[in-house]
This record gives C-alpha cells, sequence and structure tokens, in this order.
C-alpha cells in the first residue's frame, strides 16, 4: 500500500487497524485473524489469506490433478476393513 499510519497501543495491547487497510486486507470487525513475527515485524494477515497461502503451497507440491482427499478417504478405507478381519 505504501501508505505509513500511526497508531497506540491501548489497555489490553489492543491497536487499531485503520479502515482503509482493513478494506485493502479483506478484513471485517469480528473477523479472524493470523498474526506473525517476521524480522522484527509483526504481520497480520486475515485467516482467508493465510489459508489460500497454505492450499496454494500445498498444491504447488502436490499437483492439479491429484486428489489428496480421495486418497485419505481410500487409506481410511483399507484401514476399516483391515481392522474389520
Amino acid at each position: 500500500m505504501g501508505t505509513t499510519n500511526r497508531t497506540k497501543v491501548s489497555r489490553g495491547g489492543r491497536v487499531v487497524i485503520p479502515a482503509k487497510y482493513r478494506k485493502a486486507l479483506g478484513i471485517a470487525i469480528g473477523d479472524n485473524v493470523v498474526l506473525r513475527m517476521e524480522k522484527g515485524e509483526l504481520r497480520i494477515k486475515s485467516l482467508r489469506a493465510s489459508i489460500k497461502a497454505v492450499q496454494d503451497l500445498f498444491r504447488a507440491h502436490v499437483g492439479k490433478s491429484r486428489s489428496i482427499v480421495d486418497e485419505l478417504i481410500k487409506e481410511r478405507r483399507a484401514e476399516a476393513k483391515r481392522e474389520r478381519e
């Protein structure tokens, strides 16, 4: 975004995220966010953006044509069958 805002830390460690930043990040009042310390900085990401980043990373290693969910279901069914025998 390239802009800088100054704010104060209030009671309980609360920090207000200015509306323009919330809007740019797709964060609404009451949403969960993910906080991460990186190189002495506090980074804030929407939960949706964090989940998407993990999914993209996972997909890059697994490939689009492979269904991990289907593989897991198949594996669980085989395990359940072995337990019944």
